[in-house]
């Protein structure tokens, strides 16, 4: 298996730009159609467990736009192969200091293009703090 082929590579890295765009901006309709529309779909979140793309787009559409400004560092994208990847950050927001968040993504190319099946975020102390 190739990991991190440079235009797959590149393909993620603008799946994930565009994904985080979209977050910060309240697209909810980008939102939505980064994630695989399937059953089999989840997002562990803050305060909640989501099971399926129907719940995923229900939290979405009734958060609040408020407060989603963020900035990231040190993330990686990894490509295993030309079909299957992740996308690891972290975030700071400004109205959570002293707070780091985590997100995990895992990514498959689909015949719609780049989706994501599973997502993780999580906000800790900050160790740096």
């Amino acid at each position: 298996m190739e990991i991190n082929i440079p235009d797959v590579l590149a393909e993620v890295e603008a799946a994930f730009a565009r994904y985080e765009a979209a977050l910060v901006g309240n697209d909810v309709a980008v939102l939505d159609e980064l994630f695989w529309k399937s059953p089999l779909t989840l997002r562990y979140g803050g305060g909640e467990n989501l099971y399926g793309y129907e719940a995923i787009a229900a939290f979405r559409s009734a958060r609040s736009p408020a407060g989603l400004a963020r900035t990231l560092e040190g993330t990686v994208v990894t490509t295993y192969g030309r079909d299957f990847a992740t996308a690891n950050t972290l975030f700071r927001r400004a109205a959570a200091p002293g707070k780091v968040g985590r997100q995990s993504q895992t990514w498959v190319r689909s015949p719609e293009g780049w989706r994501v099946v599973a997502a993780h975020v999580s906000l800790i102390d900050d160790p740096a703090a």
